[in-house]
Formats: structure tokens, sequence, C-alpha cells
């Protein structure tokens, strides 16, 4: 463990905990290095976006191995903390965990995201036994594993564990969804998550009664139709990430790149948007 490593993993948490973040999310490392460049404080990593570029659907498709490794070409590329995007953890047990949150400190990353959703595989108590989620208990476990080895690790590892009952529209209304995340937060909080993350809710009155809930320790993610990340920090976020949406927007500006050069044969799409060769080159030759 470097001292550098240390440093960050203290900056990343103070800039989660004790501040309004605004937190781009990166799938390679050029797009790392433009959102550094930008003046973005830290980054995250996109799971989805890394999955897609190297050819695999969103949902641990991707193998830990796999992942770890973009996460460490991602983190070597910048200067500023990342946090790494690790899904459900690639394994159900707290044992995985830990091995997934020792692979994120060696890969250089100070923080990670990790979900409840189970991804097709059958896991519940009897009273959640319908829900696509690990149950409550489990995975506060989990959590609690992934804090231990952080501490074991000597960083102060920031976690921010996503709760899925919005993203799969669980419960009957969203009076139930509100409740049902409140719940899981309140344990996921208490096992030592630093935030809950708590993606598609972008409606501010649904984010206030969350906030309260979890006393402003709520991440929320933008997309399209998205309030301003000002608005979404009024309502009591702490912390705004933007998960894939940007590498989506990248894919629909290739998709319309595409489109007039096979219909057309002309480039204007290019030109709107053009990375000169001496910028890209700037990125990682600055001198």
């Amino acid at each position: 463990m470097t001292t550098s490593t240390k440093c960050k993993a203290d900056i990343f948490h103070n800039l989660s905990t004790q501040s309004h973040l605004l937190l781009p999310n990166a799938w390679d490392a050029a797009s790392a290095r433009i959102f550094e460049a930008a003046g973005f404080p830290a980054i995250g990593t996109t799971s989805a976006g890394i999955a897609y570029s190297r050819g695999f659907g969103d949902g641990q498709h991707i193998s830990r191995e796999e992942m770890m490794r973009e996460v460490a070409i991602i983190a070597r590329a910048v200067d500023i903390p990342v946090t790494a995007d690790i899904e459900a953890g690639y394994g159900s047990g707290s044992v995985d965990v830990t091995d997934t949150v020792r692979a994120v400190i060696e890969a250089g990353a100070v923080g990670i995201n990790l979900e409840d959703n189970v991804h097709g595989n059958a896991h519940g108590n009897a009273h959640e036994k319908t829900l696509p989620l690990f149950d409550i208990s489990t995975q506060a476990e989990r959590i609690a594993a992934a804090k231990s080895e952080g501490e074991r690790q000597g960083i102060a590892l920031t976690i921010n564990a996503r709760t899925d009952v919005f993203l799969l529209d669980l419960g009957a209304d969203e009076t139930e969804r509100t409740a049902m995340t409140i719940e899981r937060g309140h344990a996921y909080l208490a096992a030592g998550a630093d935030l809950v993350f708590v993606p598609k809710v972008i409606d501010i009155h649904v984010a206030q009664r969350l906030s309260n809930a979890f006393e402003s320790r709520l991440n929320l993610m933008a997309m399209p139709g998205a309030p301003a990340a000002s608005t979404l920090f009024n309502a009591g976020a702490q912390r705004v990430s933007l998960g894939p949406s940007v590498m989506l927007a990248s894919l629909g500006n290739i998709q319309n790149i595409a489109q007039e050069l096979q219909q057309a044969g002309t480039w204007s799409a290019i030109e709107t948007h053009f990375f000169g060769f001496a910028e890209a080159e700037m990125l990682f030759n600055p001198s």
C-alpha cells in the first residue's frame, strides 16, 4: 500500500461525505483523462461502460479479473482518486466481496459501489424470496466484509451501497418502493456503508424523503430527464454520479456518425464534436 493511495482514499472519503460531489464515470483511460483535465476532483468507473466496450453485456457478465484490469488502467491514467463500480462483488458471499475489494485496492482505486442486485442468481430469505435482491442481512454482511478489508488494508475505503429497488420497480408503488429503500439503506449504513446509492430516483420529493432518512448520505445518478446537479444537491443528495450516461451518449454520437456516413457519405457529425489528434496526444503526453 502506497502513501499516495492512502492519501487518495482520505481525499475521496472527504469529497464523498463532507461536500457535494459531482462524479463522472469513465470507461477507459482516455475518458478518465478528459474528466481529470476538465477539473473534476475524482472519478468513478462505470461497470456497464467498461463491459460494453469490452464486448460484454452489463450485470457481471465480465469477470472480476477482466474488470479489475480495466480499473487498474483507469487508476494509472489519472492522479485524482478513482472509485470502482464492482457491481455485486463478483460472487454472492462475503469472501467473494473481500477478494474483490482486495483486488480493487491493488488496482489503485479507493472506493467501491456495491449493489444488492443478485443478477439472476436465486437468493433471499422466506420474507424476500420473490425479490431479485440479496436479502437485507446478507447484503449487510457483504458490506461489513468490504469495510473490514479496507481497514485491514489500512485505507479509508469509501463504500457506496447501491440498492436497486427503484431501478427494478419493486413494490406496488412509489410509497412502497421508498419504504423498502429506506429499510435497506438503514441496514447498509449500519453495516459500514458511507452512502446509499439509489439509481433511477430523479423525483425531487422522493429524493428529499430518502435524504432525510439517510441524513443526507445519499447518492443519486444523473440520467436523461433528471434535473440539474444543483437541484439534486438541494434536494439532499451528497453525491451525484453519471453512471453509464456519458458512455451511452458517446455511443449515440457514433451511431449518428455511422448513419450519416452510410446514408450520405459525409461527415458533419464527426466535425461537430471532433477531438483533435493533438488534443488526444496531450492527454497522455502533456509535455
